[in-house]
């Protein structure tokens, strides 16, 4: 019986914000900091086995960084060259990843988050997930919508 393979774990550079909360979406294990130093960058995706998504040449040129230079600028074709490149699927996964910590998403009751929930929420929608680690809410409202629309877009 083979295995599948493993799908790459990432830590994207400052300049890729929106990128990592994307590949969460989709949910890739995907790391991202608004500041950090090169050097842990490197080290910390080496010691995670972590490919670094980066826009900056020199990061991507040196020889202990196992990067990938990104040289578009714009979010959904820098997402394009990197489901590409890795051959990674463009559909959600159930479960995915918290868009602000990455830790994997759990589905949870209604019943359980029906005091947290704004009104209109209560009334629209069914199916949630809950970040165990930071508590956020997520609901496939029109936030969710218009991102899977940009990844529909991606072809």
């Amino acid at each position: 019986m083979s295995k599948l393979p493993r799908a790459p774990k990432f830590i994207a550079d400052c300049h890729l914000g929106r990128v990592a909360k994307y590949l969460r979406i989709l949910g890739y294990d995907t790391l991202y900091f608004t500041h950090i130093e090169d050097s842990d960058l490197i080290k910390m995706a080496n010691e995670e086995g972590r490919i670094i998504l980066t826009r900056d040449r020199e990061l991507s040129e040196r020889k202990s960084a196992n990067a990938f230079l990104l040289r578009e600028t714009d979010t959904q074709a820098q997402l394009k060259t990197i489901l590409e490149h890795f051959g990674l699927s463009k559909e959600i996964k159930e479960n995915s990843r918290c868009t602000v910590c990455n830790t994997p998403l759990e589905s949870v009751d209604k019943e359980e988050l029906i005091d947290r929930l704004p009104e209109g929420v209560k009334k629209h929608f069914e199916f949630f997930e809950r970040c165990p680690t930071c508590n956020r809410i997520y609901w496939h409202g029109d936030h969710y919508r218009n991102m899977v629309a940009l990844l529909k877009e991606i072809s």
